[in-house]
Parts: structure tokens; C-alpha cells; sequence
């Protein structure tokens, strides 16, 4: 039998935007966003929707195309695989997305969670899809933004039905909203169908929407349910899937916007069948608490005795760590505590450096260290430890004029941050450089993402695991923008801008927390 624990609602500090949760049995599934990062798609999993732990990786490659690989020195950023939809259906799990690259609909299946995952495609482009299948044994997908549209698939989910069902049953004040619904996640309770959203009206934060209906086809009535700050964030929670427990209580897995760190997943309880019901929707739900996200959520811990194995790893060959984009196979090797790099490219800066392997941060007040060896680098290339998003920042190791040089260097994005996608060229600049005798040293990056702070300092040792650490400059500034649309990260990467054929060896990361 289970117990019941008291938990912050805000499950996961960290990067993990656009869940979508599942129960089967005693267990919880959560897939969330993974975009340019490889392995993609990553599954989570729990016994009480408050700890959670890696389960897989629904693909290691999404497609082998010029940008997936960072062949064309430009990437996938603010693109890749968006919102996936989780299904459970007749002892078979179901991942369906778009990529915003590629502009496929891609659909995964699975017998087991942890995979082997069978790939296909369906046919059209759905943006933030929700698969369903009615009781009947029609299957829809819900999908769109300002328009969301209702779209009949074959059976066999090929693409859409000859004949069947495609129209819109819901449409947004597009005059009166900064982002018009989307995020779709279809339900049907109870005998009615709930369709959830997010939305941003012009004036208020990110805002959470329900919409009702007796038949799938409508009508559709409903509005907002959830328009609510937590934390001081200034951001609404919003966006997500939800999912009954064993006892028929009901929550939704939302997120909230923390600046530099990311979209973090949160646990917001969900009524139905009450009176209680904010105007002007019509249908029965009510999400939060008095019209506001909790800060604290009960929940029934279905496994109350499991260890949960912690989102982040000193191992390079843990599920924490994901290469920016599809890595190149001649460029890197890797093992449990080793990790090498040799550059098969020149290129201007690290976002277009090929096998940088990433891990989240996690939490608001986080560090790493790690021991690098760049003797093995040439004129111009650049080896180290970055704090990793569109605005970035790092630490590392240069050779220039036959001498060995630590650098501390950041990027300010010269474009708009809500410029989704684009691509900057333009070198780091370099805020402060000291000589090195030995290229041989610890760096360490600390991390203050709570939101007055939002910065990194950029540390080191010469002599790696002796003496304390030294700041090798004032602390870089960090900001989320869309151009890579994540949160920042941990990045270990080696880039050259003169010759290919840099070297550079990682050994000894240390995650911890302050």
C-alpha cells in the first residue's frame, strides 16, 4: 500500500519543458523536450510524481541531415523534436512529435519504455501534437497554434483518414494574445472530452487553458483555468499533460519559465466534477488551488521504499550527458571517466563545434569541475568548460604564438533573444587570459540561477585536486533567449579555427551543489 508525502510543486529544477505524463500500473512517465541534444526524447520515470529518474532515450539519432550533425557549421538550435505526445495504448507505447528542422511528424513505438523503439513517420506536419484514440477506436491528433485544429488518422497512423474528420474546433483572440493556444493535451473524463493549452493574453504571463466538449467534433467551450506566478517569477505555469493516481486524485505536470536555468516541470492538482468553477470556463475543472499554483503538493507514493538515482552523473557514460546535436564518431572517444575530443573542423565559435557533451544544470545554485589536458591542442583552438545556452560563457585553455594560455570569454547574442533559430557566427570575446606554464588544469563553473544572480563565475586550479580554487574574471552574465530556446548547460568542448586535429582530454568531473 502506498504512502503519502508533502513536496515542493516544483518537481524538477531544472530544463525540462513540455512534459506530457502517463501512469501505467504503479508507474509514472514523463517525456519531455530534448530539440538539437542526442541522445533525444528523454523519458523520465516515477512512483509518486515528485521523484523521478532517467528511464530512456526514445532515439540516439533523429536524421542524419547536414544541420543534425552541425556539418553545416549552423546547427539545429530552437528547432529539433518539440512536445512529444505520450500514449500507453493496448500494452504498446506510443511517442509522437514534430521536428521544427525537418518538418516531419515522426511517431515511435515501443513494447517495453526503455525501448527498442520502432521508427516511422506520419504524414503532415502537426504542431504540438496530442494523440487520442476514442473509445470507438478512432484516432485523432489535436495540434495547431492560435487554430487548433482536429485531424482523423488512419488506424494504422499513417497520416491522416481519406475522408475523416479535419477541422477546427477551437480558435484564439488573435487580436488579443502575444501567443495564441497551443500545447494541445486531449482527454477524454467522465464521458466528456477536456482539451488543455497554454496561451499568453497581452498583459498577462503565460496562462493555462481548458476547453470542453460532449462530442470530440464539438462544440467546444471553455477559457482560462490557471493564470498564477510562483516563486516571484514573473512567469505563469502552463503547458503539460495530467494523469490520475491510483486513488482518482488528478494532477497536471506543467511548467514555469526560471530565466537562465530553463522551463522546470510543475505539479499542480486538478478537480473535476466540482462546482467551484472559474468563470468563463464552462466545463468542470479547476487547476491549483483558489486560482493559484501551490507551492507544496500531497501525492501517493506508490514505491515509498525506491532509491531514486539522481538527474545528473560524475559519469561520462550516464544518461545526464547529451552531445549538442548528432556527434561525429571519429572525433571523440568515450568512457566512464574519460572523456577525449579531436577536432575534424575549423569553425569561429563553440556552437558550431562538433561532439560538445552537455549535461543540465540542476537546481539554482549548482557547480562542475573538471580536470582538462588540451596539451594536445594547436594554434587558435580553444579547450575547455562552458556554461552553455545562447548566451554563453566558458573557461579554457588557447594556444597562441607557441604559448598556452587560460582564457575566460563570453557571447552576447547580437540579435533580438526572441528571435527563435537564428544562427550567430561570431567569435567569443575574450574577457580575461593569464599564461600557463602546463595545460594541464581544473576548471570549475558555479552557478547562481537564482533570479536575482543569473550568472556563472569561471574558476580553476593549476595544480588539478591542490589548493583552492581562483576566479579568473568578474562572472559572466547569463539570459534565456530562442536562438537555442534551452536552458543553460554544462558543456565539455574542444574547437579549432585554424587546422583540424585538436586534442583534448576530460577526466574527473565533479557535480555539486552549494
Amino acid at each position: 500500500m502506498g504512502k503519502y508525502k508533502t513536496s515542493s510543486a516544483n518537481i524538477i529544477v531544472s530544463d525540462y519543458p513540455d512534459p506530457d505524463v502517463i501512469r501505467v500500473d504503479d508507474t509514472y512517465y514523463l517525456v519531455s523536450t530534448t530539440m538539437h541534444f542526442m541522445p533525444g526524447c528523454v523519458i523520465l520515470r516515477s512512483y509518486n510524481l515528485v521523484d523521478w529518474e532517467f528511464c530512456s532515450y526514445v532515439y540516439d539519432k533523429l536524421e542524419v541531415t547536414n544541420g543534425q550533425t552541425l556539418m553545416d557549421n549552423r546547427g539545429v538550435y530552437g528547432k529539433g523534436m518539440w512536445a512529444a505526445s505520450l500514449n500507453y495504448h493496448q500494452g504498446k507505447f506510443y511517442v509522437s512529435f514534430v521536428a521544427n528542422d525537418t518538418h516531419k511528424t515522426y511517431l515511435y513505438t515501443a513494447d517495453k519504455i526503455e525501448g527498442p523503439w520502432t521508427k516511422s513517420n506520419i504524414e503532415g506536419f502537426f504542431h504540438d501534437m496530442s494523440l487520442f484514440w476514442d473509445d470507438d477506436g478512432r484516432v485523432f491528433v489535436v495540434h495547431g497554434n492560435m487554430e487548433i485544429h482536429l485531424t482523423e488518422l488512419e488506424s494504422d497512423l499513417s497520416g491522416p483518414k481519406k475522408g475523416g474528420v479535419d477541422k477546427v474546433i477551437i480558435t484564439d483572440d488573435r487580436e488579443n494574445v502575444n501567443l495564441g493556444y497551443e500545447g494541445s493535451h486531449l482527454y477524454k473524463i467522465n464521458g466528456k472530452y477536456y482539451n488543455f493549452m497554454i496561451h499568453m493574453p497581452k498583459g498577462k504571463m503565460r496562462t493555462e487553458a481548458c476547453f470542453v466538449a460532449d462530442n470530440i467534433e464539438g462544440p467546444w467551450s471553455g477559457g482560462d483555468v490557471l493564470c498564477s506566478d510562483l516563486g516571484n517569477w514573473n512567469s505563469g505555469v502552463a503547458q503539460g499533460g495530467i494523469v490520475q493516481d491510483k486513488e482518482g486524485n488528478w494532477f497536471g505536470i506543467l511548467f514555469q519559465d526560471h530565466g537562465a536555468l530553463g522551463r522546470i516541470p510543475v505539479l499542480v492538482p486538478v478537480s473535476f466534477n466540482t462546482s467551484a468553477v472559474p468563470e468563463p470556463v464552462e466545463g468542470p475543472v479547476v487547476f491549483g488551488s483558489s486560482g493559484q499554483a501551490p507551492g507544496t503538493v500531497t501525492v501517493l507514493d506508490n514505491n515509498p521504499g525506491y532509491k531514486y538515482a539522481p538527474l545528473w552523473s560524475n559519469e561520462f557514460t550516464n544518461p545526464a550527458w547529451q552531445w549538442n546535436h548528432i556527434p561525429d564518431a571519429r572525433g571523440y572517444k568515450l568512457e566512464s571517466n574519460c572523456y577525449s575530443i579531436e577536432t575534424k573542423k575549423t569553425v569561429t565559435n563553440i556552437t558550431q563545434a562538433a561532439n560538445t557533451y552537455t549535461q543540465r544544470t540542476l537546481t539554482e545554485k549548482c557547480a562542475g569541475s573538471v580536470v582538462l589536458d588540451a596539451s594536445g591542442i594547436g594554434e587558435g583552438d580553444f579547450a575547455g568548460l562552458a556554461a552553455l545556452e545562447g548566451e554563453y560563457g566558458f573557461i579554457a585553455v588557447t594556444k597562441r604564438d607557441g604559448k598556452f594560455y587560460l582564457v575566460a570569454a563570453e557571447h552576447k547574442t547580437k540579435n533580438t533573444p526572441w528571435a527563435m533559430g537564428v544562427f550567430d557566427t561570431e567569435p567569443p570575446t575574450i574577457k580575461t587570459e593569464i599564461p600557463l606554464v602546463d595545460p594541464k588544469v581544473e576548471l570549475k563553473l558555479v552557478f547562481d540561477l537564482t533570479r536575482a544572480k543569473q550568472n556563472v563565475q569561471l574558476l580553476y586550479r593549476e595544480n588539478p585536486g591542490k589548493g583552492e580554487y581562483k576566479q579568473l574574471s568578474t562572472p559572466v552574465q547569463l539570459r534565456y533567449t530562442l536562438d537555442q530556446f534551452v536552458g543553460v548547460r554544462f558543456a565539455l568542448f574542444c574547437y579549432s579555427t585554424k587546422q583540424p586535429g585538436a586534442k583534448a582530454q576530460f577526466t574527473n568531473f565533479n557535480y555539486s551543489f552549494w
